[in-house]
C-alpha cells in the first residue's frame, strides 16, 4: 500500500510520514522542493504544489490512500485528482474551530470537497497547537528569557503535534475512522504554567511579564509571520469570522469550563502528552 503525505515538512506531516514507514508503508510525500524536506530515508519525495492541482497527476499515480494538508482554494481540484487516480481513502487535517462552528471558510470547504468523493474519509480536528509556542514565545525567550501576555492564568489545551500526527496515522491505517470527525485537545494548563515548563526543559528561569492587550499584539506584529498574522485573533480583538471583540474577556479564559475537552486517548486510548513533554522535545526551539 502507497500513501500520500501532503505538507510532509510541517510538524504534524512529518509526524505522520515518520508513522508511515515506522509502519511498514509505502511513504510518497510531496514537497514544493524536495532537496529541502529532510525528510527520512525511505520516503520517496515528490515534487508537487497543492495550489496548482494540474502538477498532481504523475504524484497520485499508484497511491491508495493520501494525507491532505488544507489548501482550500484548491480542495476541489486537488480532490478530484484524486479520486481520479484511484485513491480510496483521505485523511484531512482540519481544524477544532470546525467542531465549535468558528470556521467555515477555511477548513470547513476542504472536508466538504473531500466527503463529496467517492472515497472513504476521516478529518482531524486538532485545537490549539502547543508548536504555535515556538513562533508566539521563542524570540522572546531566545533573547530574554521572558514571555509578555496579557492573560498569564487563562487556561487552554495545546495540543502536541505527535498527537495529532497518531490520529492521522490510525485513520490512515486502521478500520472504523470513515465518516468520523476527530476533535482532539492536550491536557488542560495555563499559559503561567507552560511558561514553567517551558523553563523547567531549559534549566533556566523565564520571566512572566503580564502586558496589556495591545502591548502583546505590537509585539506579536513586530514578530513577523504567523505571530503578526494571527495577533487579532490570538489575543481577542476578532473573532475568527473577523468581527471585533473584547481582548480584555480573555484574560480570564478557561476552556475547560465548556466541559472536559477531547483528547488522544478518546480516538487511540493513548495517554495524551503533555505540555511539558511538549516543551521537553521542543526545548532546542528556545535556546539561545
Amino acid at each position: 500500500m502507497k500513501v500520500l503525505v501532503t505538507g510532509a515538512s510541517g510538524g504534524v506531516g512529518r509526524g505522520v510520514t515518520e508513522g508511515l514507514l515506522a509502519a511498514g508503508v509505502q511513504v510518497r510525500a510531496l514537497a514544493r522542493d524536495p532537496a529541502r524536506v529532510g525528510l527520512p530515508v525511505g520516503v520517496e519525495v515528490v515534487a508537487g504544489d497543492l495550489t496548482q492541482p494540474a502538477s498532481l497527476d504523475a504524484v497520485l499515480e499508484g497511491v491508495e490512500r493520501m494525507y491532505l494538508f488544507p489548501v482550500p482554494a484548491t480542495a476541489r481540484e486537488v480532490v478530484a485528482a484524486a479520486e481520479r487516480a484511484g485513491v480510496r481513502r483521505i485523511v484531512t487535517l482540519s481544524s477544532g474551530a470546525v467542531s465549535a462552528g468558528y470556521d467555515t471558510v477555511h477548513h470547513l470547504p476542504v472536508e466538504q470537497a473531500v466527503e463529496a468523493a467517492a472515497v472513504e474519509w476521516t478529518h482531524v480536528r486538532p485545537g490549539e497547537f502547543a508548536l504555535n509556542k515556538v513562533a508566539l514565545w521563542g524570540p522572546d525567550i531566545r533573547a530574554a528569557r521572558v514571555v509578555r501576555h496579557p492573560a498569564p492564568e487563562a487556561i487552554w489545551c495545546p495540543v502536541h503535534e505527535q498527537d495529532v500526527a497518531d490520529v492521522a496515522v490510525a485513520a490512515l491505517l486502521e478500520g472504523g475512522h470513515h465518516g468520523v470527525a476527530h476533535t482532539l485537545n492536550g491536557p488542560p494548563i495555563s499559559l503561567r504554567d507552560q511558561a514553567r515548563a517551558l523553563a523547567a526543559a531549559l534549566g533556566q528561569e523565564i520571566r512572566f511579564e503580564k502586558v496589556t492587550p495591545q502591548q502583546a499584539r505590537q509585539r506579536y506584529r513586530e514578530l513577523g509571520g504567523f505571530a503578526a498574522a494571527a495577533a487579532d485573533f490570538l489575543l481577542g480583538f476578532v473573532d475568527y469570522a473577523g468581527n471585533p471583540t473584547d481582548p480584555y474577556a480573555m484574560t480570564h479564559f478557561d476552556l475547560t469550563a465548556f466541559g472536559p475537552q477531547p483528547t488522544v486517548h478518546d480516538i487511540t486510548g493513548a495517554t495524551p502528552r503533555t505540555f511539558a513533554q511538549w516543551a521537553r522535545d521542543h526545548a532546542a526551539d528556545f535556546r539561545y
